[in-house]
């Protein structure tokens, strides 16, 4: 199957709420090597001026990467899973992530070049932060209630075309 080219332009709606943890930040902390005393003691984070445990910056692609699931799973798109290679990731920052944040991502496919037999994939995550009043009323207000900009995140991945 071929990437479909009338993929750019396509949005996919914020569904999936991702809640931030004090355990979640610390993990992936130490997995990045990322050794600031603010990714693992909340003294020091609130020492910052953070509410709580403060996110290395390369958190957000945990919940970029649940966005460009929808993408890579949507039928319509001809992507084939196993044929893709990670290209580019780019990070833009609004705010902290902290513990405590409940994030969803909207993300948009922002551009689709044909490659030889492959094709090159840009996409975007607009992340944003529920307010409480949302983030305790679940998932289904995730893409309508009051948001708060966290991250923006662009990638590019290539899908290798057949005999690639």
């Amino acid at each position: 199957m071929t990437i479909n080219p009338d993929l750019q332009g396509r949005s996919y709606p914020a569904h999936e709420v991702y809640d931030v943890g004090r355990e979640k930040i610390r993990e992936f902390a130490r997995a990045v090597k990322a050794t600031h005393p603010a990714h693992f003691e909340v003294e020091a984070a609130t020492a910052l001026g953070h509410r709580d445990l403060v996110a290395p910056p390369t958190f957000a692609i945990i919940v970029a990467q649940r966005a460009d699931a929808q993408l890579i799973e949507d039928p319509a798109s001809g992507i084939d899973f196993s044929r893709v290679v990670h290209a580019d990731q780019r990070f833009i920052h609004h705010r902290p992530i902290v513990a405590g944040d409940r994030l969803v991502a909207e993300l948009h496919v922002d551009g689709v070049r044909a490659m030889g037999g492959g094709a090159m994939i840009t996409t975007r995550a607009e992340i944003f932060a529920l307010a409480a009043e949302t983030a305790s009323a679940g998932a289904g207000d995730a893409a309508t209630g009051a948001r708060e900009a966290v991250a923006t995140t662009t990638s590019s991945i290539l899908v290798r075309g057949e005999g690639q």
